[in-house]
């Protein structure tokens, strides 16, 4: 028979030490949690919201505020005396009286002026409001058919109903034109008056050309060989070229219309021959490695080999193209120049706009200073509230300017012909013969708006044109006077290029996409 094993055999020390370990860190376990129930607070049982509505605050009673406390024995006044009593009611008097008129209700109009709360935080400016409040707004005229018909001036309504009467190129719709691959920022007008063509440099340095005397094939949709499918749209004929590497600024044209003059932002000036199809390098800095962004040119009528430019950096330069070494450059602002122009008739007269917000009238005829401040003569200058764009002389002595504090100044130098070497304009003689409200704030995507004259008006009237936020072309006259305000169906983005043709009436402005919308 087998024997059976003795469960209850004797434990070994080890097992048995383990066990009382086991015991001991369990009763230790136990000790602390029946301590931390004792010290932990009990949950506070929530209470239901009841309907009752809370009593209001019994308010708080404001004191009358005293003056402040003077010493009488400083003042010479004896403590305790009629005199002391007298002074302490009239200072308790005179801090009653401030308090109440400190919340007396105000009658009558307030400016804005008489509104804005002090404070260098705080913005003062009058046009404050208009800067909150604006914003473009597609296809919303501020100028139609009833101001025309309300207008009084037998003359100035005939000159509205002419130029209101321009209607929007039919040939091909403004989407269809697109006549430069990027973002428009500057046109030109041929200055031929038998055929509209129009030249249009983009952000990227290519320019287009659009032969608006070009008439549309008709295409029916048996050319399609299918006669249930729709008739395919016929394109334009649009020339590119791409003229320089970077932004396109401006154009010329010399007045025999052979060839164009382009600037650009890559830091050179080409001459592109119309008839030979070749466009040379009139002007670049010596070295590859400079940097000298041109934001605008000019040619003198009085002599077609001097080039005008002005460039990002401040600066103003005189190039002699028969040459390559005969270049003067001077430095006329300690910000961007964005635009200039020269006088038409007296190309010696200069006007800039400027970052630095001001518009400068400057004499080429005389060349003052030496070294880095040497430079042509000022003749005077005005200074607006924001950053000037753009500055453009007329045939008659207006400079048209757009400012970024939305509005459009024209000031008014019919003399300027008979200016003598030396001559100053006085500050009351350079401020603005007319301010005009207009939207300029641009933004990031639409190019910056130019006022651009009628060179040489059929008419002998003096008007310029100027891209409006709202889809519009605007009209002005020199006096300040809209005469129009061009659109049409068709066109979904701002002509904020716009460029009038140099003696017809005819109109043009490109947008951010490269479009292009034409009036005749």
């Amino acid at each position: 028979m087998a024997r059976i094993k003795n469960e209850a055999t004797e434990m070994s020390a080890f097992e048995r030490k383990r066990l009382e370990n086991i015991a001991a860190n369990q009763a230790m376990i136990k000790d602390l949690s029946t301590t931390a129930e004792k010290m932990a607070p009990k949950p506070v049982a929530k209470t239901k919201k009841t309907a009752t509505p809370r009593k209001r605050a019994t308010p708080i009673k404001r004191e009358t505020p005293i003056p402040t406390r003077t010493s009488s024995r400083l003042a010479g006044v004896e403590a305790d005396s009629e005199t002391a009593k007298r002074k302490a009611e009239v200072e308790h008097e005179f801090a009653k009286e401030q308090a109440k008129a400190k919340k007396q209700r105000v009658t009558g109009d307030l400016t804005f002026s008489d509104m804005t709360v002090e404070g260098k935080k705080f913005n003062k400016d009058e046009n404050f409001l208009s800067g909150v409040m604006r914003g473009a707004q597609p296809y919303v005229r501020t100028f139609d058919e009833d101001d025309v018909k309300e207008t009084t001036d037998e003359d100035l309504k005939a000159l509205r109903e002419k130029m209101s009467g321009l209607e929007l190129y039919e040939g091909y719709e403004p989407n269809q034109i697109k006549i430069t691959p990027e973002r428009i920022y500057s046109m030109g007008f041929h200055p031929s008056p038998d055929k509209p063509l129009i030249f249009a440099g983009d952000k990227m340095g290519n320019m287009g050309i659009f032969d608006a005397s070009q008439t549309p094939p008709e295409v029916t949709a048996g050319d399609n060989d299918d006669e249930e499918e729709d008739p395919e749209t016929p394109e334009p004929a649009i020339t590119a070229l791409k003229l320089h590497t970077r932004t396109i600024t401006s154009f010329v044209f010399p007045d025999d219309g052979n060839a164009l003059y382009s600037s650009s932002y890559d830091s050179s000036v080409r001459k592109f021959d119309l008839q030979k199809g070749v466009a040379v390098e009139a002007f670049a800095p010596d070295s590859m490695d400079e940097d000298l962004p041109i934001s605008s040119i000019a040619i003198p009528s009085s002599d077609p080999n001097i080039l005008l430019f002005s460039s990002l950096d401040g600066s103003f330069g005189r190039h002699d193209m028969r040459t390559k070494s005969e270049t003067e450059i001077w430095t006329l602002s300690d910000k961007k120049i964005g635009g200039f122009s020269i006088h038409p008739l007296n190309p010696h007269l200069v006007a800039t706009a400027s970052l630095d917000r001001t518009v400068k009238i400057w004499d080429l005829r005389s060349i003052k200073g030496e070294g880095e401040s040497k430079a042509p003569s000022l003749v005077g200058e005005h200074e607006s509230r924001l950053s000037i764009s753009h500055a453009s002389w007329s045939a008659a002595g207006h400079v048209a300017t757009s400012s970024y504090d939305d509005t459009i100044k024209v000031h008014s130098f019919l003399d300027a012909g008979s200016w003598k070497i030396g001559h100053e304009i006085d500050e009351k003689d350079m401020k603005p013969t007319a301010t005009i409200k207009h939207n300029n704030q641009t933004g990031r995507w639409v190019t910056i708006l130019k006022p651009q004259w009628q060179a040489r008006p059929e008419d002998g009237i003096q008007k310029f044109v100027i891209g409006n936020m709202n889809r519009f072309v605007d009209v002005y006259s020199a006096d300040g006077e809209q005469l129009a305000q061009l659109g049409g169906d068709g066109i979904t983005a701002v002509p904020a290029v716009a460029h009038f043709h140099p003696n017809k009436d005819w109109v043009a402005g490109g947008t951010a996409s490269g479009k292009l919308c034409l009036w005749m």
